[in-house]
């Protein structure tokens, strides 16, 4: 069996919640009312017992007067009968007819018991409430010593809760109807940003096209959220096919020549047999072409990875972790802390030493700093050599890019590598020169303490003659 659409579960889910309510509300009502029924009639029949009581005390010969017991109840009429003290009739309402309320009941309590007494009885057949109370023994009347029985039909009451219960059905049944009609139309306007989302994501699957995006509803509400973070999922999946096609256009492209060399050399050493010179030229093919791909992967990495983890860092470490592997590298390394992951970051500082390494003087000094300035953490290289005319400066970071200056084999991925962690870290990167310099977000309350907590001042970060130098562009 299919099950039901969401709309018709709420709409459903409403009209029985009403149905529910109203059903209780139909048990409540009725209950509430026949008691407030109950009480007003027994009200009424206490009040007119008092009156006659008085007349009986007051002018007992207008009890036998015809019409002095007469009086009317919403509905019909009060029923009232006066018995002596051995139960004999002395007066009655004309209402009464040949007919005699009973007397036993709240009449027996009032004439033996000496007590006022409420009752249900029956008259005719027709359902009566009864009160009877004792009348003063004082007196020449005859009714001395007797009591006063007034009574009035439950009719009216019973007939009114019928029709209350009618009518509490009849709302019911409505409300319920309108419940259903209106939760349908609520649910409907409701769904109607995820039925767009719905389908925006079936032509989406259906296209196959990652760089469309799903309609935002208006309100921000939970919807919202939901299509934000869609959204945010087809541009990682974006990220991820376009440095996919990036990586296979880049791999293609340069994994051509190095391969090429390897197939030559193979065919040489197959044709000619082992040549010392050809095994040297092997290896240095095979390990361009390792460095080659590991720039490759890193880089593809980078371009399909989501924003950096939070891990607090701080770039002084990552500068002294790039300067180890360099002996001739100084390290002027203060409290830069930011939020990265270290294994990129000391990445990009690596291949930062290692482009001034292999572009700098051979036996120059290379300078390493960090600091913080405005909210901003900074990690600088810079090396002695010439550096970069301002003419190349801006496509120093562009993939396979190489300086006219550049010596030595490189893949020239190393800096584009660099700006894509720069980037992924919410960053940049920057060359002045000689000096490469990276720029992050700092944190700035850890940074504020760090800095209060060093015992001597802070040194200018570009003091030195190993920070004048320039180095060329990427490996």
């Amino acid at each position: 069996m299919r099950p039901l659409r969401l709309r018709a579960r709420v709409a459903t889910a409403a009209a029985v919640a009403i149905v529910a309510a109203v059903v209780l509300l139909a048990l409540a009502v009725p209950a509430l009312l026949a008691r407030q029924l109950e009480d007003s009639l027994d009200r009424t029949l206490r009040a007119r017992a008092v009156d006659v009581a008085r007349l009986a005390a007051a002018s007992p010969d207008l009890l036998t007067r015809p019409g002095t017991l007469d009086a009317r109840l919403s509905g019909g009429s009060l029923l009232v009968q006066v018995v002596d003290r051995r139960g004999r009739i002395v007066a009655r309402s004309s209402a009464l007819g040949a007919r005699v309320l009973p007397p036993e009941g709240p009449a027996r309590a009032a004439l033996v018991d000496r007590r006022a007494a409420f009752g249900d009885g029956s008259l005719g057949g027709d359902a009566v409430r009864l009160y009877a109370a004792p009348l003063g023994e004082l007196g020449q009347s005859e009714a001395a010593g007797g009591a006063v029985v007034v009574a009035g039909t439950t009719e009216e009451t019973e007939e009114t809760l019928a029709e209350t219960r009618r009518l509490v059905l009849i709302v019911a049944l409505v409300a319920a109807a309108l419940g259903a009609a209106l939760a349908t139309v609520l649910t409907r306007q409701a769904l109607l940003p995820l039925t767009r989302l719905s389908t925006g994501a079936r032509e989406i699957a259906n296209t196959g096209d990652a760089s469309r995006r799903l309609p935002a509803p208006p309100a921000e509400d939970e919807v919202g959220e939901l299509a934000a973070t869609l959204n945010a999922m087809l541009a990682s999946l974006e990220r991820a096919r376009e440095a996919e096609r990036r990586f296979v256009g880049d791999a293609s492209h340069e994994l051509r020549t190095p391969l090429t060399a390897l197939r030559g050399n193979i065919g040489y050493l197959a044709r000619h047999g082992q040549d010392p010179e050809v095994l040297r030229e092997l290896e240095s093919d095979t390990a361009r072409l390792t460095g080659l791909l590991d720039d490759l992967l890193a880089l593809a990495r980078e371009d399909a990875a989501a924003p950096a983890r939070e891990e607090v860092l701080d770039l002084a470490d990552v500068a002294r972790a790039a300067a180890a592997a360099d002996v001739a590298a100084d390290v002027d390394a203060r409290p830069a802390p930011v939020l990265g992951e270290r294994d990129a970051l000391e990445r990009a500082a690596g291949n930062l030493v290692r482009n001034a390494r292999r572009h700098g003087p051979p036996d120059g000094r290379i300078a390493i700093s960090t600091g913080t300035d405005g909210g901003r953490a900074r990690l600088t290289v810079a090396d002695e050599g010439p550096g970069l005319p301002p003419a190349e400066a801006a496509q120093a970071f562009e993939r396979f890019w190489r300086g006219s200056a550049a010596r030595g084999e490189g893949s020239g991925l190393g800096l584009a590598i660099v700006r894509a962690i720069a980037d992924r870290h919410g960053g940049t990167v920057a060359v002045d020169g000689s000096r490469f310099t990276i720029e992050l977000p700092a944190l700035k309350e850890l940074s504020s303490s760090a800095n209060t907590s060093r015992s001597s001042p802070p040194i200018p970060p570009q003091e030195g003659t190993h920070e004048t130098a320039t180095p060329p562009q990427d490996p």
